[in-house]
């Protein structure tokens, strides 16, 4: 097995948590197949994680942002930099994740070596318990939970959970292009994930490695006897942005598909399942509003 040569840059994006952040750069400083450089995007200007960067030890770039720009700005603007500065893989990371042990990177470089691929993610285990996936994945009729599920395969082709330790290739980011802004957080992953699968790049996960990342279940319940479930995030903003981009997403080609699963889906939550006619007509607007591309902030 060959390793994938090559400068590899890491892009981190954060925001007012500046103790999460340490600990996801001394987990990026402590990889056996050593980061080339650091990009920190930090949407926080009231309480800036300059000095939390400079004592990482890691060669950096620290780009402060005066306007909050969320993941999907951050993100675009962090992996720009990084090909700007030679990079020729960018590896993204969340202030509130890190890699799982000193060998993600050097795991993640050797499977897109031997699996030829432009793009490679490690599973999302959780923070708590890591055998547990953060975000259990469905393969065919079953769902998956647990790390150990996936015992039987190094890989999982043409799947791949983005920005927590995602791997890009530089020419992937050249083919499918960097988050849109536009989204500012919630969905900008799956779009860039919708776009990998259009382009027709080989890509896929490294079952035999982890990024660790809070459990990422609490927002979903199960709806039909557990066949289907819905999204309701607590916090209104994160719906806000849930609902209206995940409008925007249904509209575009390899999404469509989806959505009258969507307004089934819905329907019967809102309507059945919480008896709740307001949030139904709150979904339908903001649903609405994505697919005509009305982007405003709330």
């Amino acid at each position: 097995m060959t390793t994938a040569p090559g400068r590899v840059v890491a892009v981190v994006v954060t925001r007012q948590r500046t103790e999460l952040l340490g600990h996801s750069l001394a987990a990026l400083a402590a990889q056996d197949h050593p980061v080339d450089h650091v990009v920190v995007v930090d949407n926080g200007p009231e309480a800036p994680a300059r000095a939390v960067v400079e004592a990482s030890g890691l060669p950096h770039t620290y780009l402060l942002s005066e306007r909050n720009l969320g993941g999907a700005g951050g993100f675009a603007l962090g992996m720009l930099h990084a090909l700007a500065l030679g990079a020729d893989w960018v590896w993204c990371a969340d202030d509130d994740g890190r890699p799982a042990d000193s060998r993600v990177l050097a795991t993640l470089l050797a499977t897109a070596a031997e699996h030829d691929l432009a793009e490679v993610s490690p599973l999302v285990a959780d923070l708590a318990d890591p055998d547990r996936l953060a975000f259990p994945l469905r393969r065919g009729l079953r769902w998956r939970r647990r790390r150990s599920d996936f015992a039987d395969t190094d890989l999982i082709p043409g799947y791949a959970s983005l920005f927590n330790g995602a791997l890009f290739s530089a020419r992937a980011i050249e083919a499918v292009g960097v988050p849109d802004l536009r989204l500012f957080f919630r969905g900008d992953e799956t779009e860039i994930h919708r776009r990998l699968v259009r382009s027709g790049l080989r890509f896929g996960t490294a079952t035999a490695t982890a990024y660790l990342h809070p459990e990422g279940t609490t927002e979903f319940e199960p709806i039909l006897g557990g066949r289907l479930s819905a999204q309701y995030p607590a916090n209104p903003v994160k719906r806000y942005f849930t609902y209206r981009n995940r409008g925007y997403l249904m509209a575009q080609p390899g999404m469509r598909w989806l959505l009258p699963l969507e307004f089934l889906r819905f329907g019967w939550f809102f309507l059945v399942h919480r008896r709740d006619a307001a949030a139904w007509r709150e979904w339908l607007s903001l649903t609405r509003a994505g697919r005509r591309e009305r982007f405003r902030r709330p």
